[in-house]
């Protein structure tokens, strides 16, 4: 019976095992990570987690007993460092080996360090696991200072939620508005607005050179003060296991639609991948987000039990910050116009982005019918008429052509 092998036990590699199972697997299956908690949700730890609102339980991806229950082995706290194509093995830092009929690599990403002074300081903080998250909540309490250097969405979300907390806190922002790599600049003004109105200081266009005691110093030699410093300014894909197997790899490990790498019993999931977007004309894209990991998790199962290839999806995501959610899908790379339905000076609207008569993207803040909608019509590739689509009293149902 084929064994599986799923090294990284995070929400991607947590979804393949079940998946899995689910779907009829009935061969050994191993799930290995190196985090000593079993799988978990990651989203939670800028939000719910950072505030107090949500438990240890409530982040498990399966109750620990479903583990057991579907036959699978789970092993945490334990790392891989090297994979053996030619034998089928894989080796660990505890110097067992583990082998395989078919791998599937889930290593996730990780936080990218700033190469300035003082970036190596044991009290600088990270959110990208529970233990970071542990860390920055056990640091914030009312009136403690926190500095956040990066104005990307973890940035805020980790602010919004600091700020519920009671304590003081700065954005850093290298470029000129926050959100500015991943959203309009319609969405900028209104996050930037948000956070000024619950007290957060966002200050974009200013650069970090050094972490020093008691704060952040900035390019033009000013020191912004802080107590607790915390930076988030991207991931990057945690694929060295991949190329030192000599996997093909650019900006992370290279899969196919079937989340296959160039090793025919290799196969690499969530963050870690760059990966086709078939609703986006095949383009290659790395994305870090649980739907995407969702997705070729499902990939991945339908191909090693020979069940039919899923539906390819439209990518999508959310951020919750204070009493706004706001939720995107499809990505606006090839748009070429971008056009507002409703008044972000009321708190709800959505931008969309189109690329002739057709939406590419859509951003929608607490307006859930425009998120659903502007998904179909993009898995769809249905034309829409703009007078329609920019009249927020128009139904979502009726703007296509």
């Amino acid at each position: 019976m084929t064994k599986i092998l799923i090294i990284g036990a995070g929400h991607a590699g947590g979804s393949v095992a079940a998946l899995l199972r689910q779907y009829g697997h009935e061969g050994p299956i191993i799930l290995a990570g190196t985090e000593a908690s079993p799988p978990y949700q990651r989203p939670p730890l800028s939000k719910a987690w950072l505030k107090g609102e949500a438990t240890g339980d409530d982040l498990l991806l399966r109750p620990l007993r479903f583990y057991d229950e579907q036959g699978i082995i789970l092993r945490t706290g334990t790392t891989a460092t090297a994979i053996d194509r030619g034998e089928k093995r894989v080796r660990f830092a505890d110097g067992s080996v583990e082998g395989y009929d078919v791998l599937v690599l889930a290593t996730g990403s990780t936080a990218r360090k700033l190469a300035i002074p003082g970036a190596d300081r044991p009290d600088l903080l990270e959110l990208r696991t529970l233990e970071d998250a542990e860390r920055l909540k056990a640091a914030l309490r009312p009136g403690v200072r926190l500095a956040v250097v990066g104005g990307g969405y973890v940035g805020l979300e980790a602010a919004a939620s600091a700020r519920a907390l009671g304590a003081e806190v700065v954005v850093l922002e290298r470029m000129d508005r926050v959100l500015a790599r991943v959203a309009s600049e319609t969405l900028s003004t209104f996050f930037t607005a948000l956070h000024r109105t619950h007290g957060v200081d966002i200050r974009t266009g200013v650069e970090v050179t050094a972490f020093e005691d008691g704060g952040v110093r900035l390019v033009d030699g000013s020191k912004v003060a802080a107590d607790v410093m915390l930076v988030g300014v991207g991931g990057l894909a945690c694929d060295g296991l991949a190329r030192a197997a000599g996997l093909v790899c650019d900006n992370g490990a290279v899969v196919d639609e079937t989340a296959r790498t160039s090793d025919p019993a290799i196969y690499a999931v969530g963050d870690m991948t760059f990966r086709p977007l078939p609703v986006h004309g095949g383009r290659m894209q790395r994305l870090e987000s649980v739907p995407n990991a969702l997705e070729q998790a499902k990939q991945v199962a339908a191909a090693i039990t020979g069940r039919a290839a899923p539906v390819p999806e439209v990518p999508w995501f959310w951020s919750d910050q204070y009493e706004v959610k706001l939720q995107i899908a499809g990505l606006p790379h090839d748009a070429d116009r971008q056009l507002v339905r409703g008044d972000p000076a009321g708190g709800r609207f959505a931008v969309f982005h189109l690329n002739g008569d057709r939406i590419v993207c859509v951003e929608a803040v607490n307006a859930p019918a425009e998120f659903m909608g502007g998904r179909q019509l993009i898995g769809r590739a249905t034309p829409v008429d703009p007078v329609k689509l920019a009249d927020p009293e128009v139904s979502m149902k009726t703007v296509g052509l």
